[in-house]
């Protein structure tokens, strides 16, 4: 029988759970997870995307962050959802160029995520080292598939999708939508390691747990 989750202790240590992947070009980017001292640099970024973006990535016309979406984004863990963002040095800061929240459901074995990258930042390879970091970490919590859910004339997210492998059906919810998937195959040594430890940590529901092991 495994212990019950200890949440606090991983919502204390969520800065243990970082990825750092490099780009094309040599630069750094920065995986981690969305932390509550994040919420006023995640609402700029937000803003700063342009109309079609903020409405692919929002599925609709907005012009910020919901407070509900913010709210739920940095209540990490709760029902197996998480929120992660990208960073790279801009100037000498540390700055937001892209975002992805998932969820992990554990009676199918699949992950299902959203992400978006900066307007400015497009085109640098971050939406490929994004997505394959999801991928990394859906294996890792023991998921099986990783699908998302885009409009039909999203060419960026549909583009990046067929790029790394993803298959394409149309979305049973809504005919506007394209539905992209893509089996994960669990591997003895997972390389982002740190999303092994965050799930061993606490989050997953036991059955997810012994997953992953």
């Amino acid at each position: 029988m495994l212990a019950e989750p200890d949440h606090r202790f991983v919502l204390s240590n969520l800065g243990r759970f970082t990825d750092v992947v490099r780009l094309k070009g040599g630069r750094s980017l920065t995986v981690r997870f969305l932390e509550p001292k994040d919420a006023d640099a995640l609402l700029f970024y937000f803003r700063s995307l342009s109309r079609q973006s903020r409405y692919n990535r929002l599925m609709g016309a907005a012009s910020e962050l919901p407070p509900s979406e913010l709210d739920k984004a940095l209540h990490i863990g709760e029902g197996s959802r998480f929120a992660v963002i990208a960073e790279m040095k801009i100037d000498g800061v540390d700055t937001i160029v892209g975002e992805s929240r998932y969820s992990y459901d554990a009676q199918t074995q699949n992950t299902e995520f959203g992400l978006s990258i900066g307007d400015a930042w497009q085109g640098q390879g971050i939406g490929t080292a994004m997505l394959s970091n999801l991928e990394c970490r859906s294996a890792a919590l023991g998921a099986l598939r990783l699908f998302g859910e885009t409009f039909r004339n999203n060419d960026q997210m549909i583009g990046l999708a067929r790029k790394a492998g993803y298959a394409f059906a149309g979305a049973p919810s809504d005919w506007r939508l394209t539905r992209f998937e893509k089996p994960l195959y669990r591997a003895t040594e997972i390389p982002c390691e740190s999303w092994k430890q965050a799930a061993m940590a606490g989050w997953m529901p036991n059955e997810a747990l012994l997953a992953a092991r």
